[in-house]
């Protein structure tokens, strides 16, 4: 293997794309020493779209794009332009562009939610003036540590713009409002503190993990502290709290804490190598049942549908809740390990 042999890698510039892209970098490097690995930073439709037009997932009849973070990293593939696209899986369409496959998937990281809101000192600091009262203005909520969403006061303004938290949410709170909330982590972790209306917001704990964050002593959000000095990450704003939310109470989206390698069908010979080397193949049969769940069922990833599968034994054990239609349909199946994409099938044509 000469020196001169590159991957090229394509990636959205979000932090936390970045993040995950650094993680498939570092481990491709320790798996082939020899090879010059290369980043390419793509910008897509939806990092383009203003807030605005994102909105328009909020609106009766309006939907968002399908591929809105993917289309462009695929079009680089499809082109010759690199070799690997790094995605998270939840955000990749179940129905791919002709010649591409998703290829590996690394360990899967954290599937659970998590509810982050304002702790004591949060509310203190940003706590309003007599003068800006208005009639019919909240008074500002804050929580201690470990405050579950049964513990949310009565009609609290949870933002969230999956439609799966929402209904599962509801399901188990009517009296709670939601509200969209748009932007990457950080962007959503300041308008909590900086008290937007929110009295918390729904977060994947993946997400929080790869951007360095970490649920201290107390339920406090911070960076890790057992991160080098060196790893750039931003500290979250002070005084928020996190609870970690089990599957039991909020049942994840297919391919959450999943991330995706895709590449053209028939790739060069070493990027097949590389992509076989980083391929975890628990995680990559898990996520094959949730996503042929999750086609079976024609939904994408605006669907307010959840599914999570484990490795139990030799069996592969499939959850799945469905609120499509405005009913609510839950079940679960389990089936060989071989036959993953048999399983999210199986239980689909249960739940329709």
């Amino acid at each position: 293997m000469s020196v001169q042999e590159r991957i090229v890698i394509c990636t959205r510039g979000s932090a936390l794309a970045m993040a995950q892209t650094r993680a498939v970098v570092a481990a491709g490097r320790a798996a082939f020493p020899a090879v010059e690995f290369h980043v390419e930073i793509i910008k897509t439709t939806g990092d383009k779209l203003q807030t605005a037009a994102l909105a328009r997932a909020e609106t009766p009849g309006e939907s968002l794009p399908k591929g809105l973070f993917t289309k462009e990293l695929e079009n680089v593939l499809l082109d010759g332009s690199a070799d690997i696209a790094v995605h998270s899986l939840k955000d990749v369409p179940t129905e791919l562009p002709e010649g591409l496959a998703i290829v590996a998937t690394p360990p899967r990281a954290d599937v659970r939610d998590v509810l982050l809101y304002r702790g004591a000192e949060a509310s203190a600091s940003k706590a309003p003036a007599p003068t800006e009262w208005r009639p019919g203005g909240r008074e500002r909520w804050h929580g201690g540590p470990g405050v579950s969403l049964a513990q949310l006061p009565p009609g609290a303004c949870v933002a969230t713009s999956s439609p799966r938290r929402a209904a599962q949410v509801q399901a188990l709170r009517p009296d709670i409002t939601i509200v969209p909330i748009r932007g990457n982590v950080g962007t959503r972790l300041q308008k909590l503190a900086d008290d937007s209306g929110y009295d918390a917001i729904l977060l994947a704990a993946a997400g929080l993990v790869r951007l360095g964050l970490f649920a201290a002593p107390k339920s406090r959000l911070t960076l890790d502290p057992r991160l080098p000095r060196e790893h750039d990450c931003t500290p979250p704003p002070a005084g928020l709290l996190i609870t970690v939310l089990d599957e039991e109470v909020l049942l994840p989206a297919v391919g959450q804490g999943a991330v995706a390698l895709e590449t053209r069908q028939e790739p060069r010979p070493l990027v097949r190598e590389l992509c076989a080397q980083l391929n975890h193949r628990n995680t990559f049969a898990a996520v094959t049942a949730e996503r042929a769940f999750l086609q079976a069922m024609g939904g994408g990833c605006q669907s307010p549908v959840g599914a999570y599968a484990r490795l139990v034994g030799h069996e592969l054990w499939l959850r799945a809740v469905s609120f499509q239609g405005g009913q609510v349909r839950r079940g679960e199946a389990r089936r060989p390990v071989a036959q993953a994409a048999e399983l999210g099938r199986e239980l689909a044509g249960r739940l329709r």
